[in-house]
């Protein structure tokens, strides 16, 4: 399912292990239901590391990149709940991008996309025509790069100053929604991002299964 937005908030994390189901209820609950809410946001998903138990990738569609700047976000950022004071700690390893949409390609309802491969990078340049040669590979469904967005990813907030973490470093981002049998390590999909990212540097390749989704009901 593609949406209209070119925004993208994309949080990857660890949740220490006995704290998972707490974590599960808070985001199921509160958190994605009251950042959907939020004017400009669109979509609020949550992905689960393939093969892990407490790695997660979480992400909200918005209709562009100045949401995530808006004072409306930034009063959430600033104000957190008593139940996200508590969950933030059991965070590890957090990275956390602001993201605009470079291009996309393909269309894919959620549920045939039960998987999605996240592949960030530096490069000097993204080669032109990669997402259309990787669209024809057997498996995979919408296709989208991101570039980080860094003055917005550095913004400080009272919840970044309880999870400790910062922006990542890689400037761009591939989103790869697929199909159960090319989420697998061995599939064509995954050789084929891995040949890819051959030439790239600081590379983080994982690939998530759906955990959760919401999107707002009505405009944005």
């Amino acid at each position: 399912m593609s949406s209209d937005g070119t925004g993208l908030m994309a949080f990857w994390a660890e949740i220490e292990d006995s704290y998972i189901d707490r974590f599960r209820q808070w985001h199921n609950s509160e958190h994605i239901p009251e950042r959907v809410s939020i004017p400009g946001f669109i979509l609020g998903k949550r992905y689960l590391g393939h093969g892990t138990r407490g790695f997660y990738l979480m992400m909200y569609e918005t209709r562009d990149t100045a949401v995530l700047g808006s004072q409306a976000y930034l009063e959430r950022l600033n104000a957190p709940s008593d139940w996200t004071k508590e969950t933030l700690p059991h965070f590890r390893n957090p990275a956390r991008n602001i993201y605009t949409r470079l291009a996309d390609e393909g269309e894919t309802d959620l549920f045939e996309a039960p998987y999605i491969y996240s592949v960030r990078f530096n490069a000097e340049a993204v080669p032109d025509g990669l997402i259309s040669q990787l669209a024809q590979t057997e498996g995979a469904g919408r296709i989208s790069l991101y570039e980080i967005d860094s003055a917005i990813s550095g913004i400080e907030t009272s919840e970044r100053a309880i999870y400790g973490g910062g922006p990542g470093e890689q400037r761009y981002l591939l989103l790869v929604e697929c199909s159960i049998a090319a989420g697998g390590t061995d599939s064509a999909l995954r050789k084929a991002l891995t040949d890819a990212s051959e030439p790239w540097n600081d590379v983080f390749l994982d690939c998530f299964a759906i955990d959760y989704t919401l999107a707002k009901s009505g405009g944005a």
